[in-house]
């Protein structure tokens, strides 16, 4: 009985805890819908008595271009990180290079510096190579914070595929190479998902880059076109929080059709044999 009332008394503080977190994505859809006259009425309604769908539509005719940029990006900012940091991965896991421990190092201490002061050293950078408000130099942003994070996720988890199978590609005349697009690279399939999702929701995300080295190129990702709803003596709040709810729909989907894998891949390397 003890138990069961302990268990109950659990399930209720999650549920209230959940309830606490989702709360402003509740009221963010709330606000989306509420006519812009009833903004400031007070107290507020805590449901849409007179919903509106106004802020929606001012997202299919303002932001679709914003979106279709984000998407380019999160998407070019994925193939890059994978490109560089599942091979990064694989040399430290297996490969044994000298000089590894050093580089694992660097790769740490590279999570810990601050995004805004990574954007500032990038737009000196960029200003001199003339390649500022351009959708492919956010890419090459947004991947320098990826790529330390993907390689140290595909270190742990190469890790741990036996080396076995690895001592049979060399007995059959694979090289390196070989080795990785044929065995290690499938295998790494949940890694590979768990690196590309996060790396994606960064890329999407991501406000100060986009801020500091896109504010005013003509595609612009849905971050900065939010602005657009944004004046001195007027903001639109209904089309503001319709534009977070559509700018959400993506990243929750990848994240309910990619959990498992992330899990699998977060932990791997967690426990040695």
């Amino acid at each position: 009985m003890k138990t069961r009332t302990g268990s109950r008394r659990h399930t209720l503080i999650g549920l209230v805890l959940t309830a606490l977190m989702l709360f402003p994505v509740y009221w963010m859809l709330n606000v989306s819908l509420t006519p812009q006259q009833d903004m400031r009425k007070s107290p507020p309604d805590l449901f849409p008595l007179h919903p509106t769908f106004e802020g929606y539509e001012a997202v299919l005719q303002d932001q679709i271009p914003n979106l279709g940029t984000r998407l380019l990006i999160g998407l070019g900012t994925v193939a890059l990180t994978l490109l560089l940091a599942a091979p990064a991965g694989y040399s430290l896991a297996k490969l044994r290079r000298r000089g590894g421990g050093v580089l694992g190092l660097f790769l740490l201490v590279a999570q810990m510096i601050p995004g805004i002061v990574m954007a500032m050293g990038f737009y000196g950078f960029f200003l001199d190579l003339g390649i500022l408000n351009s959708w492919w130099g956010l890419i090459i942003a947004d991947s320098t914070i990826a790529v330390p994070f993907g390689v140290m996720i595909f270190t742990a988890f190469m890790s741990g595929i036996p080396g076995e199978l690895i001592a049979a590609s060399r007995i059959d005349g694979a090289g390196a190479l070989r080795t990785f697009w044929s065995i290690v690279l499938p295998v790494s399939r949940n890694a590979v998902v768990t690196v590309s999702l996060f790396t994606f929701l960064w890329a999407w995300s991501d406000f100060v880059f986009a801020n500091t080295l896109d504010g005013g190129g003509e595609l612009r990702p849905i971050t900065l076109g939010i602005y657009k709803y944004i004046g001195n003596n007027n903001q639109e709040w209904n089309a503001i929080m319709a534009t977070a709810v559509v700018a959400s729909i993506p990243t929750a989907v990848l994240l309910i059709l990619a959990q498992r894998y992330v899990a699998a891949g977060v932990t791997a390397g967690a426990v040695k044999d």
